[in-house]
């Protein structure tokens, strides 16, 4: 090789052949000289003190974590290497104006809608018309229910919503088999969020499953949903173990209809929330692969991957500067993404203000498509599989929803826990810790408690956000950043006003 065509292949960015001797003149990396390092930058300040620190479940997550072995293929259930269903919530009340919102999110990237009704609790105020029996139809109207996906989070109305996607189905002659639809009935957050038992919300579910399937359905009808959980301030583990608890609870109410139990699992389908917290979003969602797992396992099933959603968190969004939910968001989608969810939904950076626009919408579904596309961040199936830290944090938040799980199946199950308070009792003791750690600035929030913005640029809504009341007995719903904005009206109310 001359000198003109090593200097060609050096530039282009090959690596010298003799690369091992070139790195021999280098000291091996050990973390004994790491904390040599470590200790002269400390300057003699406590180690463990300084650059320890511990997840709200206790976990201890280290500054440097050696390299995991290799993971064995059948323990974490891994989504295949493809693209996530990129979703956009449909909540415009006005159902015309919520099909033309809908048709420009398909246009624009989005492949799976999320039909949320006016009585969801997570419809803050907006929704389509629970009262509607076209409000399905129209809030659809010129989409193909074979070419988009779909989820429904209609709360107290999801069998009246659900039996309205199926009449559609029938008009444009299509098979339920054809349908990629997650009808989301999740009695115990239902209940939870309401301030009622939900256990007079699972016979007829149960009883409709069973009918859907007989005619042919192969989508998920029910939903073990981590939002309520996480929203009143429950830790990871907290929302591990309840999502664990829910879907143990969805199986037995199917077994109980009629279904043999393979049929069983294959109509549940989960939803974790993803947060700021990118490592913990990411090791999250891989805990609950393991965790489910080991529930078929004790059921005597042989895991299979299932139906993981996964949206970003409402209590991380601000009203003061909203132009900062849009960082929190990329790195929940990012993470949500990176854990590997079959389907991410990003909450418009304006929702805590209101009911957001089109460009509200536009920028929340392009930060999926920006990971797909450019970043290319699918083109691996587990792309933290061997990240000690990771690794570590994943091992963890396993222990944690474990224990919270047993905690629960101790109490009765969800159910029985949500009806004697216990569960709802330890959720507030994580939720005062949390709001604390807020308060005394341990955890920051940009644009609100760190670097607020005296002059921040207004942002448009369709509606300001109605102050809503929580149903006696009901979940709180917090935002981390609420005590602080009070008395500190946002530009964007003020022009809303």
């Amino acid at each position: 090789m001359t000198a003109k065509t090593t200097a060609t292949t050096e530039a282009a960015g090959t690596l010298p052949a003799d690369l091992d001797g070139l790195l021999a003149g280098f000291p091996a990396a050990t973390r004994e000289a790491w904390l040599k390092a470590v200790e002269r930058v400390l300057k003699g300040a406590d180690f463990d003190a300084t650059l320890v620190t511990r997840t709200r479940d206790g976990i201890v997550v280290a500054p440097l974590v050696a390299p995991a072995p290799g993971t064995p293929a059948d323990a974490i259930l891994t989504r295949p290497a493809a693209p996530w269903t990129i979703f956009q919530r449909v909540d415009h009340p006005d159902s015309a104006e919520a099909a033309a919102l809908a048709r420009g999110d398909l246009g624009g990237g989005a492949n799976g809608l999320t039909l949320v009704f006016s009585r969801a609790r997570s419809a803050r105020g907006f929704g389509l018309p629970a009262s509607d029996p076209k409000a399905v139809a129209d809030a659809l109207d010129g989409i193909a229910l074979d070419q988009v996906a779909l989820r429904l989070d209609a709360g107290p109305d999801g069998l009246d919503a659900a039996r309205q996607v199926l009449a559609l189905a029938e008009r444009q002659r299509l098979e339920f088999g054809a349908l990629d639809v997650d009808f989301g009935f999740d009695a115990s957050g239902t209940g939870a969020w309401a301030g009622q038992d939900g256990t007079a919300l699972t016979p007829a579910i149960g009883g409709f499953v069973a009918e859907i399937v007989g005619r042919g359905f192969k989508s998920r009808a029910l939903l073990a949903d981590g939002r309520p959980w996480h929203e009143a301030g429950g830790t990871e583990g907290q929302e591990l173990g309840a999502v664990l608890a829910s879907g143990l609870a969805k199986l037995k109410v199917l077994t109980g209809a009629g279904l043999d139990i393979e049929a069983a699992r294959r109509q549940i389908a989960f939803l974790l929330v993803a947060d700021v917290d990118l490592y913990g979003t990411i090791a999250k969602l891989r805990a609950f692969r393991r965790l489910w797992a080991r529930v078929e396992h004790a059921c005597g099933l042989a895991p299979r991957p299932v139906r993981l959603h996964a949206e970003t968190a409402w209590r991380m969004m601000t009203r003061r500067d909203p132009w900062s939910n849009l960082l929190r968001t990329s790195l929940a989608v990012l993470g949500a993404g990176l854990g590997g969810a079959d389907a991410v939904q990003a909450t418009p950076f304006t929702a805590a203000l209101g009911l957001p626009d089109a460009f509200a919408r536009r920028l929340a579904r392009h930060l999926g498509t920006l990971m797909i596309e450019e970043a290319n961040l699918t083109r691996v199936a587990d792309p933290a599989a061997g990240a000690g830290a990771i690794e570590a944090l994943t091992d963890g938040y396993e222990r944690a929803g474990w224990d919270e799980f047993r905690a629960i199946e101790a109490d009765g199950g969800l159910l029985a826990s949500l009806a004697a308070g216990r569960f709802q009792a330890r959720l507030a003791t994580a939720r005062t810790g949390l709001e604390a750690e807020v308060a005394e600035g341990r955890r920051p929030i940009v644009g609100t408690t760190l670097f607020p913005d005296p002059r921040e640029a207004p942002v448009a809504v369709l509606a300001p956000a109605p102050d809503l009341e929580i149903p006696a007995g009901a979940l709180p719903s917090i935002r981390l950043a609420a005590p602080h904005e009070a008395g500190r009206a946002a530009p964007a109310q003020e022009a809303a006003r």
